[in-house]
C-alpha cells in the first residue's frame, strides 16, 4: 500500500523541528523528505541531514529542469523538495514528512491532495519572539523580519487538517503522534492494509 504523506508547517521559531524530531524517534515508520535549500547550515546542522545546501545557481538549476515538486523563497533563501525522490518514496508504502511553509504545503496538496496537513503553532506572538531570541542564531533585522511575516503565515493556519499550539512541547509532541497514528487509521488506509477482511466483509 502506498505510504502517507505527512505536512508540517510553522512560522519560524514555533517549535516544529524540534517537535518533528520528536516524532521521527517516537516513530521509526515515519521518515524526513530532505529539502533543498541555499541558506547557510546552522550550528550543528549538516548536509543531506537536515538539508541538502546548495547555492543560488545550483538551486536554480534544479528549479528551471523541473526537479522540485514546490519551491519557495522564504526570508530571502530558496527551499525546495524533490518530485521523484518523494514519488518514489510514498509509492514504496514510506510514510513521509515534509517540513514547509504554507506556499509549499498548497503546492504539494495540488499533487497530493490526500496529504495529511499539521500546522504547529506558538502560544503568542510574543512567545515566538523569546524563543527566536533565545535561538541566538539570528540578528535582530532577521527576527524582525521573521515576526513580521509569522502572523501572515499563521493567517494560513485554516488550511490545514490539523492545528498544534505549541505551548508544552511534551503535549504538543503527543498531539503530532496522535495525527500521525489516526492518519494510518483512515478507512482507505485500514482497507489497503487488510484486503481480505474487507473482501470478507463486503460479501453478499
Amino acid at each position: 500500500m502506498p505510504g502517507t504523506l505527512f505536512i508540517v508547517t510553522a512560522p519560524s521559531g514555533a517549535g516544529k523541528t524540534t517537535l518533528v524530531r520528536g516524532l521521527l524517534d517516537r516513530d521509526p515508520q515515519v521518515q524526513l523528505s530532505i529539502s533543498y535549500t541555499t541558506r547557510a547550515p546552522r550550528p550543528g546542522e549538516q548536509d543531506g541531514r537536515e538539508y541538502h545546501f546548495v547555492d543560488v545557481p545550483t538551486f536554480r538549476a534544479l528549479r528551471d529542469r523541473g526537479e522540485f515538486l514546490e519551491w519557495a523563497e522564504v526570508h530571502g533563501n530558496y527551499y525546495g523538495t524533490s518530485r521523484v525522490w518523494l514519488k518514489e518514496q510514498l509509492a514504496a508504502g514510506r510514510d513521509t514528512l515534509l517540513e514547509i511553509d504554507w506556499q509549499g504545503a498548497q503546492q504539494v496538496r495540488k499533487v497530493f491532495p490526500d496529504a495529511v496537513g499539521v500546522f504547529v503553532l506558538p502560544p503568542s506572538l510574543e512567545e515566538l519572539e523569546n524563543r527566536l531570541r533565545g535561538r541566538g542564531t539570528d540578528s535582530d533585522d532577521v527576527i524582525s523580519r521573521r515576526l513580521l511575516g509569522a502572523r501572515g503565515e499563521m493567517r494560513h493556519v485554516g488550511e490545514f487538517d490539523y492545528v498544534i499550539i505549541n505551548n508544552e512541547l511534551h503535549e504538543a509532541l503527543d498531539d503530532l503522534v496522535a495525527v500521525v497514528r489516526a492518519a494510518r487509521l483512515r478507512y482507505a488506509n485500514q482497507h489497503l492494509r487488510h484486503l481480505q477482511y474487507f473482501a470478507f466483509l463486503e460479501q453478499d
